[in-house]
């Protein structure tokens, strides 16, 4: 038995598969490209439903940065030292207060305590958790919500998890604060600071970067500069850096 082909149409036919495949591929390319980034909020919501930063025996866990003995012991002491260095105490805003394992020892420094967090269920649990006549607790957007007026703002390692577009808009209103107590973590050396990301989770480290307020594109004035506290972590990750601010 013969079998024959004709050469021209299968030649033409491979062709079109091709230009077809083509096509899905630059189809797929463009829905890639103009996928808009899930919102901050649900986001972050998903890291503590899941549990993304660990802590499987919490409601809430706001990470190892919120835990570790080693990280939060000396940023609450640099923290306290500033707080009682002023005769008659300040209102704070703690912007991204998290599961305020952090923000319950500095409460009793301050005349008030805002503590700020944009997952509404975290902000219901710390409620009922942490009860004392000068803290408040608000489910706000920094970046998108009016922030309540204080002397001081406390941002920590809460930048690091934003877009660039979303940290310009957060800076816009820190220049109402006459302090900005701000905490990154960074690599260690010289590194490109300010690569854009898409907010949520992860940090501008995994990219070597990090964030700086004075450096395009957030080129933030400031007053004065000082470096309450640093934290190198083991195994190359990276530094911890705490920086107050006086702006005005």
């Amino acid at each position: 038995m013969q079998f024959s082909f004709n050469t021209k149409t299968v030649s033409f036919t491979f062709i079109a598969c091709l230009e077809q495949l083509g096509s899905m591929n630059q189809e797929v390319n463009r829905i890639k490209k103009t996928k808009k980034p899930w919102p901050t909020k649900d986001a972050m919501q998903q890291v503590y439903e899941m549990k993304l930063w660990g802590g499987n025996n919490s409601n809430f866990y706001s990470g190892d940065g919120s835990h570790n003995s080693e990280i939060v012991n000396p940023y609450v002491a640099a923290i306290t030292r500033f707080l009682v260095s002023f005769k008659t105490p300040i209102t704070v805003c703690d912007l991204g207060c998290g599961d305020f394992n952090v923000g319950k020892n500095l409460v009793k420094h301050t005349k008030k305590y805002l503590a700020v967090d944009i997952v509404k269920d975290l902000i219901a649990y710390n409620k009922k958790e942490f009860k004392a006549e000068r803290l408040e607790f608000l489910c706000l957007d920094i970046a998108e919500d009016e922030l309540p007026a204080a002397d001081c703002a406390l941002v920590r390692q809460v930048l690091q998890h934003l877009s660039n577009a979303e940290v310009l808009k957060v800076m816009h209103k820190l220049k109402d604060f006459k302090y900005v107590i701000l905490t990154e973590h960074l690599p260690l050396g010289e590194f490109v600071p300010n690569k854009d990301i898409i907010s949520g989770q992860g940090i501008r480290f995994k990219k070597q970067s990090g964030i700086n307020l004075l450096m395009p594109p957030f080129n933030l004035t400031v007053k004065e500069e000082t470096v309450l506290v640093s934290f190198i972590l083991k195994d190359s990750k990276g530094v911890i850096i705490t920086t107050l601010y006086q702006l005005f």
